[in-house]
């Protein structure tokens, strides 16, 4: 199983992942990156860890001939997004039914939905007051964060939490399980 990480910004759930597969021997390898930004930190991480990077345009994103062309040059089976920010085009949804998995980062269906992402989504849960937050990892659909539930974890927030802090406790989740539930939905 060759896996495409589609990713935006910093990276370190991509560099989880690859590592996570990198280190196991299983069938499943993370065979390429997608990036919408050239200055995103996920292009370098990739980089050092050699995995080959292909950084795209929106248009080029929504190009069904390019886009399916990379994949196909790389043999791309299923499709992670780890902060990846652009709508994921229909064509590629319908391409990968049901092997494009993405994890947001709240108990959904609370805080989902567009522009829901990263500190806006930690912002909204702590604005709100919640005693608990989490991660959701589901299956993409064309509708932002609507796919069907595959997995989630929670953790408590306390009332002295603020959004930076709600984030910490997010990411540790998001490391902790986001390559195992990859691997156990994909690499059955």
């Amino acid at each position: 199983m060759k896996l495409a990480i589609f990713a935006s910004g910093d990276g370190s759930n991509a560099e989880n992942i690859i590592k996570y597969f990198n280190s196991r021997d299983c069938d499943g390898e993370v065979a390429l990156v997608v990036s919408n930004r050239q200055s995103a930190k996920v292009v370098q991480r990739a980089g050092q860890l050699n995995v080959p990077v292909a950084v795209l345009s929106r248009d080029e994103i929504n190009d069904p001939d390019k886009l399916c062309h990379l994949m196909d040059r790389h043999d791309i089976n299923a499709v992670i997004l780890a902060g990846f920010l652009l709508p994921i085009p229909t064509f590629l949804i319908k391409r990968y039914n049901n092997l494009i998995i993405n994890i947001h980062p709240a108990l959904l269906p609370k805080y989902g939905g567009k522009g829901m992402y990263g500190r806006h989504v930690h912002e909204a849960v702590v604005a709100a007051g919640e005693a608990e937050t989490g991660i959701t990892i589901h299956y993409v659909t064309e509708h932002y964060d609507e796919g069907e539930i595959i997995f989630q974890a929670k953790t408590a927030i306390s009332p002295d939490d603020g959004p930076d802090e709600v984030a910490e406790k997010v990411h540790a989740l998001e490391y902790l399980y986001y390559p195992k539930v990859i691997a156990e939905t994909l690499l059955r």
